[in-house]
């Protein structure tokens, strides 16, 4: 095996070995899988003094990125192994669309399980959506923080910061609150926002979700932003509403479980 080096660093640190990984993969990922990575522990990968990849620890035990460089793709499975031995890691997030990770983890034969979808815009046009006289769809201001809370609950969190930082959009008929749409912008990904959307208990299958949807995806476009978007796996609904305003799926997070050799 190669006299490697595993030494903890900051993420700017790395930019640009985050910056390779990015243009590696197949297909985006969304904000639920980017907050995991981006609160995690980065670790360079050290050939001496060069540089050949990077890994990202979750609170101590998740496995969250792991990035070899094309010249160095031999030794891949000899480092991949020596990171789970070195932090004892217990689970991996790895999604499909990240080929050298997904292949690794798989090697393995360890305990998969199936955790999310991963959207993508299928591009296809809608007619525009005429909203009623009483229904107005915008940005959520803090007027809206004691409606908002009320009917999301702990669905979301930080509400102030969120809507104060432009990431929630209420969808009113009238002074109901019929919904509300979250767009949080891609830290990693250049030019990419995740959306995603809660309907009012009282006012689901009316096709409200939807209607959220689409209206976030013509704001990103109207912003320079491509939607993308993910729900759990076994949330049908979701993936419905989700698939319903035009979003397609060829990526999954996979939560795998890992099983101590004997």
């Amino acid at each position: 095996m190669l006299e490697v080096n595993f030494k903890p660093c900051q993420s700017h640190e790395i930019e640009h070995l985050m910056q390779e990984y990015t243009q590696s993969l197949s297909s985006p990922f969304d904000s639920f899988l980017e907050h995991h990575i981006l609160s995690s522990t980065f670790y360079v990968i050290l050939d001496e003094s060069y540089e050949i990849g990077y890994y990202a620890i979750c609170n101590d035990r998740m496995l969250t990125q792991f990035y070899v460089k094309l010249s160095y793709l031999k030794a891949a499975q000899e480092l991949f192994n020596e990171v789970i031995r070195k932090h004892n890691v217990e689970s991996i997030y790895v999604y499909t669309g990240d080929e050298l990770f997904v292949s690794l983890a798989l090697d393995k034969d360890f305990r998969m399980t199936k955790q999310a979808y991963f959207f993508q815009d299928s591009r296809q046009e809608f007619p525009e959506i005429e909203s009623r006289g009483n229904e107005i769809f915008g940005q959520a201001t803090l007027d809206d923080l004691v409606p908002l809370q009320e009917m999301c609950g702990d669905f979301l969190d930080q509400y102030e910061m969120r809507i104060t930082s432009g990431e929630l959009f209420t969808y009113y008929r009238g002074p109901i609150l019929l919904g509300v749409g979250v767009l949080e912008k891609s830290n990693m990904l250049t030019g990419m926002a995740s959306i995603g959307m809660f309907t009012n208990e009282h006012y689901r299958n009316q096709g409200i979700g939807r209607t959220i949807i689409i209206k976030l995806k013509q704001w990103c476009y109207g912003h320079q932003l491509v939607p993308i978007s993910g729900c759990w796996y076994y949330n049908e609904a979701s993936k419905r509403t989700l698939e319903g305003a035009g979003m397609v799926t060829k990526t999954r997070l996979l939560n795998i479980t890992v099983i101590p050799s004997e």
